[in-house]
């Protein structure tokens, strides 16, 4: 009897590591940084969900490099200090309404997405970290950003109606949460989404 009982032991505090490791016997484990984002993106979606409505803050679970932001271009682009060196950025995952295309006219909350980013980052430092492209077909760097405080900005654009979801592969690691976090801008007619251009019966084009 002492022996089972002693078995039974074991295979409980085998479970409990099993468990605590992510996987189950029979279960494949995940990969270290597979799980890291599946927590981040779980742990963010239940950030910006609750409270009284505002941001709380998620610092970054990577390592990631701070520089000075010179400029605010519009509101999914800036430029920073890189070494002396002035380079644009733009936010991973997320589209604001353009106010300086060559080709469109400046659209309905492209003014506003740009003045709250520039509230946000104009003249503060950021911190940037990057996805599996670190450019695009322009030469900006492509970045997630966040502010000093760890505010994850391309997140908080998307949750108060600034931008919509705008994935390109292969820079794909937010895509599950900026989605879940545009459902509710949405749902709640935040920002540009009060607005009849982007109503829910009439979708502006992806």
């Amino acid at each position: 009897m002492a022996r089972h009982k002693g078995i039974l032991v074991v295979s409980a505090i085998v479970l409990t590591v099993w468990a605590t490791r992510g996987f189950l016997p029979g279960q494949t484990p995940r990969k270290q940084n597979e799980t890291n984002i599946i927590l981040s993106e779980n742990k963010l979606i239940e950030a910006y969900k609750g409270g009284n409505g505002l941001p709380r803050k998620q610092p970054p679970d990577e390592a990631g490099n701070t520089y000075r932001v010179v400029k605010v271009t519009d509101g999914d682009t800036i430029k920073v200090n890189i070494d002396g060196r002035v380079e644009p950025v733009r936010f991973i995952g997320v589209n604001t309404p353009e106010i300086h295309h060559p080709q469109k006219s400046v659209e309905a909350w492209g003014k506003e997405a740009a003045a709250y980013t520039a509230k946000l980052l104009a003249g503060q430092k950021v911190r940037l970290i990057y996805d599996v492209q670190p450019r695009d077909r322009y030469g900006r760097l492509l970045a997630y950003v966040y502010t000093s405080d760890g505010t994850f900005v391309n997140a908080l654009l998307v949750k108060e109606g600034y931008a919509q979801v705008m994935t390109v592969p292969p820079n794909v690691k937010y895509q599950a949460l900026f989605t879940e976090l545009q459902k509710m801008a949405r749902k709640s007619r935040k920002g540009l989404w009060g607005l009849e251009e982007y109503s829910f019966e009439n979708p502006p084009p992806s």
